[in-house]
């Protein structure tokens, strides 16, 4: 049961990172990649911005209530310092965006609604 609990939560996590894909992509994002990992983390999406010019990094956190906290708060000090140094490593990893400047976005979901939260956090080390 634990395992089937475990994959359905993965499961409703991807819809939420491809929903927050699309959305990005209608904001005139190229998709770069997509749950990007290293041993320090990974990165639910990264994507370039046409518009502004920036690399942007994107965490996705889903909650269907309030009663665990928002999914902002889900973003915590440590996950962000996670988050800049697997975005260090990915910069590091593809040296064409080594002169870009970069963005640490927040896409959250309260049940369906979306909130993008752009420049949710800065670089974190």
């Amino acid at each position: 049961m634990e395992k089937n609990k475990q994959y359905n939560k993965r499961r409703k996590g991807s819809e939420f990172e491809d929903a927050a894909a699309k959305y990005l992509v209608g904001k005139g994002h190229r998709i770069l990649a997509k749950n990007f990992r290293n041993r320090f983390g990974e990165i639910d999406i990264v994507s370039f911005d046409e518009k502004s010019r920036l690399l942007v990094f994107t965490e996705v956190k889903y909650r269907a209530h309030e009663r665990t906290g928002s999914p902002e708060e889900a973003v915590t000090l440590q996950k962000q310092r996670n988050i800049s140094l697997v975005a260090q490593y990915y910069i590091m990893k593809y040296g064409q965006y080594a002169d870009i400047p970069v963005r640490f976005d927040v896409i959250a979901f309260h049940g369906e609604e979306l909130k993008h939260i752009p420049d949710a956090f800065p670089f974190r080390c």
